[in-house]
């Protein structure tokens, strides 16, 4: 109670309390009244509340970067596989791309969209072996796009691959790319798409120069992008994004950039898909 508390009739004077009264040890120091924890009961007390905090905190990290287990997450999961009929196509590959410190040395890059892929399945969108190992997801519908480079020296065809697996289809897809280095092989490259008309006329297999393949775990897409120069020349083997983005790279591949146009082009156009996931609309009774 307070000193300025009404007083209830018959129940005498408020009794205030100015602090915690003091006793004495066997010693005759004074010490506080009360029980006071043993220093081994103590530690683990604050032990197991630092750890209900961890656990608390990973759960709900596990939330927020859409792993399975909460309904919001399989909700996100949902509404990403179905944004191919929902969304526009600009807003999936918008016609001018700014990728800021992508460029090699962290230079600026910027790219244009000069050809959209009609949406289609995956038959020829990929060669054998690569449709062999995305086939365990299935192809629920394929977007592509080709962009060019502010020089025009450089192509690159980004595509979305809406899959029909479940989440853990896509993670066991994904685990397999990384175990198995799946991302590296060169006989597991996407094909680019060419347009007539523009400059990825002569984009075709023999042009491949470096390619990157992202597995996503919280949608149901694989997001990918293959690069080659504009002037139609054949680039011989290609090169994994990631080799040809290696500090010290002497390619004509790395010196080129190419490998940073196919990994920044496919990030902005992956940011961009996970713009436009929301949360799922309230169902009207």
């Amino acid at each position: 109670m307070s000193w300025n508390a009404p007083v209830t009739p018959g129940a005498g004077r408020p009794v205030v309390s100015f602090g915690q009264p003091e006793g004495y040890d066997e010693r005759a120091r004074p010490r506080p009244l009360g029980v006071r924890l043993p220093p081994r009961i103590a530690l683990a007390a604050a032990c197991g509340v630092l750890g209900l905090g961890l656990i608390g905190g990973a759960v709900t990290g596990s939330w927020l970067v859409g792993e399975p287990g909460g309904g919001a997450a399989r909700d996100t999961f949902t509404a990403a596989g179905s944004l191919w009929h929902n969304i526009p196509v600009d807003r999936l590959f918008p016609p001018t791309v700014a990728g800021n410190g992508a460029g090699p040395g962290g230079a600026d890059r910027s790219w244009t969209r000069v050809a959209v892929a009609p949406d289609t399945g995956c038959a020829n969108a990929f060669d054998p072996l690569l449709r062999k190992v995305l086939a365990p997801v299935g192809c629920g519908r394929l977007l592509r796009a080709t962009y060019v480079d502010a020089t025009q020296s450089n192509v690159t065809t980004v595509g979305l691959l809406f899959t029909k697996a479940d989440a853990a289809g896509m993670r066991a897809l994904g685990d397999r790319f990384t175990t198995e280095g799946l991302d590296r092989r060169t006989d597991l490259v996407p094909r680019p798409y060419a347009a007539e008309g523009t400059a990825s006329a002569g984009f075709g297999d023999d042009q491949r120069a470096s390619w990157t393949v992202s597995v996503l775990t919280d949608a149901p897409v694989v997001v990918f992008a293959v690069s080659g120069w504009a002037d139609d020349r054949r680039a011989g083997e290609p090169e994994p994004a990631r080799q040809a983005m290696r500090s010290g790279a002497t390619s004509a591949v790395a010196q080129a950039g190419l490998g940073h146009e196919a990994k920044g082009l496919a990030d902005r156009v992956e940011r961009a898909l996970r713009k436009n996931v929301g949360p799922a609309p309230e169902k009207t009774p």
